[in-house]
């Protein structure tokens, strides 16, 4: 399998970037073809130009993404989402007609489990500050899924890709040698699993769950509001 690693954070000698070491280590040794984008390394400007679409680092982003079986995105949690840098890798590589505005033959929209990356698989790797209760049910940071929502549905899924449950380290910022090795181990078993893993079971826009104001339809989890309703449910 192809898999590409993006890594947004700008100290390899931190926790990131020994967890991305053993990662792509790990993946080598199963056996995958890997390539990576160190965005900082890179120097990766992620200020969007008017000229992007013939620009050279942004073509050489695409190529990678159009190589890659899976993806796996490694960030820091910042005030709640990706570093900027990542922000802007990804607003300047899902241009239209890679990202968005990608249509099928009959005019239709195609996103959200469809698109230009259709079949192919995303895992995002993150650390966060917070202990892991506190992005529970009932946190004071809200629930790691929903902060998760713009980029594995809105961003991820939207340009068609299948998209795996995270691989998350909290309480990042004081992990003793005991944490690590179990966030190691855990990251170990999750990458040995990137083509067997169910994904995260969004509902497909064009799958016959939406009405064409691209709302659920009404016996879709009726009465029922809010992200989750837009998860297909089991059974």
């Amino acid at each position: 399998m192809n898999v590409l690693w993006v890594f947004a954070h700008p100290e390899p000698r931190s926790l990131s970037g020994a967890l991305r070491d053993d990662g792509l280590r790990t993946l080598r040794e199963l056996g995958h073809d890997v390539r990576e984008s160190d965005l900082y390394a890179m120097k990766w400007n992620p200020v969007v130009d008017a000229r992007d679409e013939v620009n050279p680092d942004i073509l050489a982003e695409q190529e990678k993404l159009e190589w890659a079986d899976t993806v796996v995105v490694q960030f820091p949690l910042w005030w709640y989402g990706m570093p900027a840098i990542l922000k802007g890798w990804f607003d300047r590589v899902f241009v239209k007609g890679f990202g968005y505005g990608v249509f099928a033959e009959d005019g239709r929209t195609l996103r959200y489990g469809e698109g230009r990356l259709a079949g192919k698989r995303a895992m995002v790797v993150l650390t966060a500050g917070a202990r892991e209760p506190a992005m529970g049910p009932r946190g004071v940071n809200g629930t790691l899924d929903e902060v998760l929502w713009p980029l594995h549905h809105g961003t991820l899924f939207y340009a068609g890709m299948s998209v795996l449950p995270p691989v998350p380290v909290y309480g990042a910022n004081r992990v003793s040698d005991t944490q690590f090795a179990a966030a190691r181990s855990h990251l170990r078993r999750r990458l040995g699993t990137l083509e067997t893993t169910e994904p995260i079971p969004f509902r497909t826009q064009n799958g016959g769950d939406y009405d064409d104001d691209l709302v659920l339809r009404p016996d879709r989890s009726p009465g029922a509001t809010g992200l989750a309703v837009h998860l297909r449910q089991a059974g």
